[in-house]
């Protein structure tokens, strides 16, 4: 169970599941160097459908099924046995696939327009037939197709970004800031934990979380990404993960948000618990289009929306901050929620030091062990 909690709450973009991790072990490769990145059907076995796919890109996927079905990776595999078709359902899940990429082969021009999540709705049995609510003669529907976002008399990017920028304490003081050390507790479920935040502008941070049975660290710099067990053992983050965790490290640091995203623009009007939100768009670098909500009282960040992308769809990460302080005249939040579609854990910060020195060998990746388990 430890070891599921340590590699399920996914910290700084670190997307392994318990099941995900056993898969990808099973099948690791060392670092390459430049060398051109392998296929799925190159470093995993009885690959059938997903050929041809980089081989970072099967956990994100399989992650994206289990999130779209309500299942665990035992609902098809067997557990150590992933590669084996022992499970009819397995079968199952290869046709759906196949029709899935048909769909949108044949009516959307190859554009992705239907997922799994598109039927299955976070069960593993789609409903065919409409609900009623229990008023009778009216139907439950995802949401009104009449209603369009909400548009009117929406201020510039702009503004909202150097109300932002004011309400942290201003542009110069936020910019002054280049380190912080933070400690304070995890929370998943029921289980707490102390953690402790390393992070050096513009990109670099390493999150230590003390366990029971050891420490665990996942690490971004620049780049490159990885995460450690308390076992001692090291998982490389693929390059699509190491994107996600260097945005949330970027994201660290209030004065580097503009330069982090792309032709942000206003989108529409929002509301998160009960407050008034704007909700600007934009892209950051590799990555698909992420949203940014900001409190229209106060000016804060107080949530960003981002994407991973998979061959089958887009899973989603939701990050809340809340428990802004001021430290050293610059407002920090205390607290962040950060929401996937297979758990949510939450971090809240009791001390705090910022501008102090942080050696680089905190932001040094543990050399990975020369090892290749597939034969």
């Amino acid at each position: 169970m430890r070891v599921k909690i340590l590699l399920g709450i996914s910290l700084a973009g670190a997307v392994l599941g318990s099941g995900a991790v056993a898969l990808r072990a099973q099948s690791a490769q060392p670092s390459t160097g430049t060398a051109a990145p392998k296929t799925t059907e190159q470093v995993y076995k009885n690959i059938q459908v997903l050929k041809g796919v980089p081989a970072d890109q099967l956990i994100p996927a399989m992650q994206f099924i289990t999130a779209s079905l309500g299942v665990q990776c035992d609902f098809c595999h067997l557990e150590n046995a992933f590669e084996k078709d022992d499970k009819e359902t397995k079968q199952t899940a290869r046709k759906m696939m196949r029709m899935m990429f048909a769909i949108n082969k044949d009516n959307f021009d190859g554009h992705r327009e239907v997922t799994c999540y598109a039927c299955h709705r976070g069960a593993h049995k789609p409903l065919i037939t409409p609900i009623l609510s229990e008023n009778g003669g009216e139907f439950v529907g995802e949401e009104k197709s009449s209603e369009g976002p909400n548009t009117a008399n929406l201020p510039s990017a702009d503004q909202v970004l150097g109300k932002y920028l004011q309400a942290v304490g201003g542009s110069e003081s936020a910019a002054t800031i280049s380190t912080r050390i933070q400690k304070g507790t995890l929370t998943v479920g029921s289980e707490h934990f102390p953690v402790e935040v390393l992070a050096k502008a513009p990109a670099k941070r390493a999150t230590t979380v003390r366990f029971p049975g050891g420490d665990s660290v996942t690490g971004i710099n620049g780049d490159e990404g990885w995460l450690t067990t308390s076992g001692g053992a090291v998982h490389e983050m693929s390059p699509s993960e190491a994107d996600a965790a260097k945005l949330d490290a970027e994201l660290f640091f209030s004065a580097s948000l503009k330069l982090v995203f792309k032709q942000l623009h206003v989108k529409q009007k929002g509301q998160i618990n009960g407050r008034e939100t704007y909700v600007l768009a934009g892209t950051p670098e590799k990555l698909p289009p992420a949203q940014l909500f900001f409190d229209q009282q106060s000016g804060l960040l107080v949530r960003v929306l981002r994407f991973e992308e998979t061959p089958l769809g887009r899973n989603p990460v939701e990050i809340d901050y809340a428990d802004y302080r001021d430290e050293g005249g610059v407002k920090t939040p205390f607290r962040w929620t950060v929401a996937r579609p297979n758990g949510t854990f939450i971090i809240q910060i009791e001390q705090m030091q910022q501008n102090v020195p942080i050696g680089e060998d905190k932001f040094t990746k543990p050399a990975v062990p020369h090892q290749n388990l597939r034969d």
